[in-house]
């Protein structure tokens, strides 16, 4: 992977295709990025010393990183049915786990909240007290949750489907301008063929309200505007399946993992690669040129 100002590349190892990067500005004080493996380790990355470490491991692939500002620890989360915490602070980083009793396809953060996609329902519990979920979600559609994203301005989620729709709700405090609808990224049949492919990753903007992008099986990563209903823009395919998306903690930046999704026999099996995406008006709806810094080659 190649950062834009920098000439130092990282090389995603053991198939560690699911990242999550809480906090992806380099000239601050957090330098740190962490991945989810295949292999079911949580690794952390110091971008200012291109050197890595293995926090923990889930016993199975580990399916999902994520990171709390407000108790600054690292969720991940996992196919052994685990959520675990880790504040890399400590020598010992672990903090605690639950076993869910369900394999976890994807989770999200904001503020307190976690979110966590199990089967066709997302779980929302309290970070600051993890014995119960405090809600439930029950996903309009009726197949199984192919990844969770929450909001960061205010209480919202969309949950992207392994048929290829998006499920979007935002909440109004004042009841004004509630978003609740379901909309699918591709048209269901191609050439006379069925044409379902899966949402594997969704991100929210964390500075422009209700616009997001969702990344696919077939490698496309599409800018949505959740308010207008509307697709913004849709980037050049990607090498392979888009595995992951996430922003730098103030939008300008997109991170794209490219990887084998091991959904499809016909994947390439090529080595994980990771673009820097950088964001501008066409993101918004103006402006179609949009920079992109392409990563490891």
């Amino acid at each position: 992977m190649h950062f834009p100002g920098s000439n130092s590349p990282l090389n995603p190892t053991t198939s560690s295709f699911l990242l999550g990067i809480p906090n992806f500005d380099y000239t601050i004080l957090s330098p740190w990025h962490f991945t989810a493996a295949s292999n079911g380790s949580i690794i952390r990355y110091d971008l200012h010393s291109g050197t890595n470490d293995a926090i923990g491991n889930h016993q199975d692939i580990a399916t999902c990183v994520a990171y709390s500002i407000e108790t600054c620890h690292v969720i991940s989360a996992g196919l052994d049915k685990k959520v675990m915490s880790w504040d890399v602070r400590m020598a010992n980083p672990l903090m605690l786990f639950r076993n869910l009793g369900a394999e976890i396809e994807s989770i999200s953060v904001s503020g307190f909240d976690l979110m966590v996609a199990v089967g066709a329902a997302v779980n929302i519990y309290d970070l600051r007290n993890f014995e119960r979920a405090v809600d439930l979600k029950e996903s309009s559609m009726d197949v199984g949750i192919r990844c969770v994203a929450s909001t960061s301005y205010t209480r919202g989620y969309a949950i992207g489907s392994i048929d290829g729709r998006v499920a979007v709700e935002i909440s109004d405090p004042f009841n004004l301008n509630s978003i609740r609808y379901t909309f699918r990224c591709h048209p269901k049949t191609k050439g006379g063929k069925e044409h379902l492919v899966s949402v594997n990753d969704i991100a929210f903007n964390p500075l422009i309200g209700g616009t997001f992008v969702t990344g696919d099986n077939e490698g496309y990563v599409t800018a949505w505007d959740a308010h207008s209903k509307r697709k913004l823009h849709e980037f050049p395919r990607y090498p392979n399946s888009v595995a992951s998306l996430s922003y730098n903690h103030v939008g300008q930046l997109l991170a794209v993992a490219s990887s084998y999704s091991y959904q499809e026999a016909n994947e390439s099996e090529v080595p994980p690669q990771i673009f820097i995406q950088k964001m501008d008006g066409s993101y918004i709806g103006h402006s179609p040129e949009v920079s992109r810094d392409s990563s490891r080659k």
